[in-house]
């Protein structure tokens, strides 16, 4: 079995989480183990391993668990991208549209440089709104999104769609 194969058979289901009707995908077991968190890592480091990435970002908070192994694997910065209001200094921020309502993301102002190559990881791929605002989030501070990666996409929801024309990439995909 393939180490893909692997995490997808690891990830649970959790029915009716956070609310009725939705079908959670929960990666804790995979973060459980070491041979799949290790084996997930692996799949975002090889993928970039010669791309001369000087940044990884990732979004709060489930991306924070496979964004800061895989830039201490790249030999890379981090940039969190966390909800407004939970970084110390001076931010940048971009709102975007949820189901019911807007929220809000925030950097600080001095996460990345322009023209610096940021690879932006998140845990799950729905329908794209936090990780295009954090594409554009990057992009608004001059950064280059070399690509956006996720562990999981739930292609159904078509959230790829929004992040167009930027690369993805999703391990497993539902």
């Amino acid at each position: 079995m393939s180490s893909i194969e692997a995490i997808k058979k690891a990830v649970r289901d959790v029915p009716d989480f956070p609310k009725p009707g939705i079908l959670f995908k929960d990666i804790t077991p995979v973060l459980g183990d070491p041979a799949l968190f290790r084996a997930a890592v692996d799949i975002f480091v090889s993928r970039h391993a010669k791309a001369g990435i000087q940044k990884v970002a990732c979004i709060d908070a489930r991306g924070f668990l496979f964004g800061s192994a895989v830039a201490y694997a790249l030999k890379a910065g981090l940039v969190p991208i966390r909800k407004k209001g939970k970084l110390p200094y001076q931010t940048l921020s971009q709102a975007y549209a949820l189901e019911y309502g807007t929220a809000e993301i925030a950097m600080h102002i001095d996460a990345v440089k322009p023209g610096e190559k940021v690879l932006l990881i998140d845990d799950l791929l729905a329908t794209g709104g936090t990780a295009q605002a954090a594409a554009m989030l990057l992009e608004k501070a001059g950064a280059t999104v070399v690509e956006i990666d996720f562990l999981i996409e739930l292609a159904f929801l078509k959230g790829r769609d929004k992040l167009a024309p930027r690369p993805i990439f999703a391990a497993v995909v539902y």
